[in-house]
C-alpha cells in the first residue's frame, strides 16, 4: 500500500513557516490570543465539540526541510456553531525530538541540529469560519484516544487522519488561517517560535547536538 504523504496543512505550515525573523526567540502569548484574542471565536455560539487527542509519532516542518523532528503531543479541540458556521480552536502541548540536519529555523540562522535533541512545544491554531455537517453519534467530549501518525522521517503518515473528518461531513473552508503559532523550548539548545507574520512571526533557533 502506498504511504501517506505530509497532508495539506502540514505543507501549508512549511509554505508559510518560512517568513522574515528576527534572530532572537519571542515569548508567544498563544493561549491569550486563542481564547480572547481578536482572531478567536466569537463569543457566544453552542460549544459542539470539546475533546482531548493524544497523538504519536508524527512529525514538524522547519524553514528548510520538510520534517525536522518527531512529535507526541496532545490536542484539545473545542469547536463553536456560530448558527451558521463552524470555528474551531485547537491548542497542542507536547514534545519534540529532533532529526540530524539543518535546524528548524536554518532558513535565517544557517543552524544545524543533531538527532535526539528533546524539548516541548505549545501553541495551537483558530480556524476560519467553516461549514459542515456534524456527524450523528461522534463523541464530541471527553477524550478520543490515541492516534499513531506512524510517521517517518521524509514525512510519510500512513495513520494520519484528520481531526475534522472525525467530526464533520460534507466539510467546507476549514482553514487555519486565522491565527497560528506554536512555541519550542529546548533548554540550553535554545527556543524558536513559529507563528503567522501577524502573529509574532517567526524567531530564534534550536540547535546544536
Amino acid at each position: 500500500m502506498k504511504m501517506k504523504k505530509i497532508p495539506f496543512l502540514l505543507v501549508l505550515l512549511i509554505t508559510i513557516a518560512v517568513l522574515p525573523m528576527a534572530f532572537a526567540a519571542e515569548t508567544l502569548d498563544w493561549g491569550q490570543a486563542l481564547h480572547s484574542g481578536p482572531s478567536a471565536c466569537p463569543d457566544g455560539g453552542v460549544l459542539v465539540v470539546n475533546i482531548t487527542q493524544k497523538v504519536i509519532n508524527s512529525v514538524d516542518s522547519g524553514t528548510t526541510r520538510p520534517v525536522w523532528a518527531f512529535e507526541d503531543y496532545v490536542r484539545h479541540i473545542r469547536v463553536i456553531d456560530t448558527g451558521s458556521e463552524f470555528c474551531a480552536t485547537v491548542q497542542y502541548e507536547g514534545n519534540f525530538t529532533s532529526i540530524a540536519g539543518d535546524s528548524p529555523g536554518a532558513a535565517y540562522t544557517g543552524g544545524e541540529i543533531s538527532d535526539g535533541v528533546v524539548g516541548t512545544f505549545q501553541g495551537g491554531y483558530v480556524s476560519t469560519l467553516f461549514t459542515g455537517d456534524l456527524k450523528p453519534g461522534v463523541r464530541g467530549r471527553g477524550s478520543i484516544g490515541t492516534y499513531d501518525y506512524n510517521c517517518d522521517d521524509f514525512g510519510n503518515c500512513p495513520g494520519f487522519v484528520s481531526w475534522p473528518d472525525v467530526f464533520f461531513d460534507n466539510l467546507a473552508g476549514f482553514d487555519i488561517g486565522a491565527w497560528w503559532g506554536w512555541i519550542y523550548h529546548a533548554g540550553n539548545n535554545g527556543s524558536w517560535q513559529n507563528a503567522c507574520p501577524s502573529c509574532g512571526g517567526n524567531s530564534g533557533d534550536i540547535t546544536g547536538d
